[in-house]
């Protein structure tokens, strides 16, 4: 039985593609060619809601607690279209361990598999976006050029940010998600289909108001059985001071598009910074445009998960 009451596997009716997406960082039709295995695990959230720390706690909750891993290899984000799938996709065919995968496409541009479990995360769009602004202003040529110049790109390149987050805000807000890729229909996608069986959604305030207590919610959807005997050292390797120090084993290419390095991707992991920045006419038309967009349910769980956040 599913989550969906009274209802058979049979009886559910599972998403389909209807579309394909690529800009500077996307190339959809990767999913296309990827061979699902019954065990895949797929990480999804729109960007910047927690994507690497989930990577992180679902390698170290198959490892059973290792500090070795290099999860960002492990865990390939399949749909950014560098390198081409000619490279990657023999890569991810070959991994022998539990495969999890990330993406960042919403469910309409995914080729969904029943058999597979995804994780989505989601964060406040506030949160979001000075998380976002801190991983664009301190990109370094390298990741502009591998974004704008490797063969493939569709549409216009991405380009530096303007100085004042608070433009940065606006922009993103008006033109839903730029210079980026549109958020609302991403959380929307995905709250949709909030109740298959092999659907888990997580909010990122939920994760740190009780971290031990998700991880083990999230182990017991994945099927992992949990070694307690490694507990202690999988909540040491998943929390957020030892992320930073250890960075450059979780981050993409060991943070080589980021001049100050890994530790500049996983920047300061709280809520809230926007507080100081947006005036209160500010959040009102997010707030009120997060309703129009997701409904108030939706937009309700998008705000703060199941718990306000102590640093919010």
């Amino acid at each position: 039985m599913s989550k969906l009451t009274g209802m058979t596997m049979e009886d559910l009716e599972w998403p389909v593609k209807t579309r394909e997406l690529h800009n500077h960082h996307f190339d959809s039709t990767v999913w296309e060619e990827i061979e699902f295995r019954d065990d895949d695990i797929v990480i999804a959230t729109y960007a910047k809601a927690g994507t690497t720390w989930m990577q992180q706690i679902i390698a170290q909750l198959l490892f059973e607690g290792d500090p070795e891993l290099a999860v960002a290899e492990m865990s390939p984000w399949v749909d950014l279209r560098i390198p081409p799938k000619e490279v990657k996709l023999p890569i991810i065919e070959n991994q022998t361990h539990r495969r999890f995968m990330k993406t960042h496409i919403p469910v309409d541009a995914l080729r969904f598999c029943s058999k597979a479990k995804y994780v989505y995360i989601g964060r406040d769009g506030r949160d979001v976006v000075w998380s976002l602004y801190n991983h664009h202003v301190n990109a370094n040529q390298k990741w502009y050029d591998a974004l704008n110049d490797a063969p493939g790109r569709i549409g216009p390149p991405i380009e530096p940010p303007p100085e004042d987050i608070h433009a940065y805000w606006n922009d993103w807000l008006a033109r839903d998600g730029f210079p980026f890729w549109p958020f609302w229909e991403n959380i929307r996608s995905w709250w949709a289909i909030r109740d298959l069986p092999n659907v888990l959604m997580v909010h990122y305030s939920d994760l740190k108001h009780d971290m031990a207590l998700n991880i083990r919610a999230i182990a017991e959807f994945l099927n992992i059985p949990i070694n307690e005997s490694r507990w202690e050292r999988i909540l040491e390797y998943c929390s957020f001071d030892w992320m930073k120090e250890n960075a450059t084993k979780s981050v993409p290419l060991g943070g080589a598009f980021w001049d100050a390095g890994a530790q500049t991707f996983i920047h300061k992991g709280v809520n809230g910074r926007w507080q100081s920045t947006l005036l209160p006419q500010d959040v009102v038309a997010y707030e009120k445009l997060a309703t129009e967009k997701l409904g108030e349910e939706c937009a309700a769980w998008l705000a703060s998960g199941s718990h306000q956040e102590d640093d919010r």
